[in-house]
């Protein structure tokens, strides 16, 4: 008499499979990427007249270049100094006449401040490394970002990171506009 092998029965395999499949999908999470939280300005309508020029007394000139070397005001500069430098230059204490001019202006919730017409222009290098990049721009933002807390601070008794009104959030970032410009990266040298 011959004896016969057990069979599995595979028939229902591939449904299993499928299932573990779209079960994995379904619970796995995804790592996303992240990025810098900018935003970019509105393509130049070809019809708008030119801007005005800038006066050269209220730009705030920052330049990396392939060797990570930071160029401040024509100067060597310090990453470690470069958000005071910023945060000095853009509210002008001293009404240093070389420095940006600043105006009054009347904004809703905050009645007249004084602000300031400076822009920080950031050059980079195509050399420059991204860690330098990310370095500078953190640097930048978080000089804007601590003016616009000492503002908040004064008019409302609490930091703008802390405030909630979306109303009083728009009327201190008027007063306080992010106003850096970066130009398109080019050969600066530092060999």
């Amino acid at each position: 008499m011959a004896r016969m092998n057990p069979e599995i029965n595979a028939g229902s395999m591939a449904d299993i499979a499928f299932l573990l499949l779209v079960f994995f999908l379904v619970t796995t999470t995804m790592d996303v990427d992240t990025g810098l939280r900018r935003l970019l300005p509105p393509p130049i309508d070809p019809n708008a007249p030119p801007p005005p020029p800038v006066r050269e007394r209220n730009v705030f000139v920052v330049l990396v270049d392939m060797n990570d070397r930071l160029l401040v005001r024509g100067e060597l500069g310090d990453i470690r100094t470069l958000r005071e430098q910023t945060k000095n230059f853009v509210t002008n204490p001293t009404n240093d006449p070389s420095m940006p001019v600043k105006f009054m202006d009347e904004i809703e919730n905050l009645g007249e401040v004084e602000r300031s017409r400076g822009v920080v222009s950031l050059q980079n290098d195509r050399g420059t490394s991204y860690e330098m990049y990310i370095a500078v721009q953190n640097e930048l933002a978080a000089a804007f970002n601590d003016i616009r807390n000492d503002l908040s601070q004064e008019k409302f008794g609490v930091r703008f990171d802390q405030l909630t009104d979306p109303d009083l959030i728009e009327a201190i970032r008027r007063a306080v506009p992010l106003a850096i410009s970066e130009a398109e990266p080019k050969d600066i040298g530092g060999r």
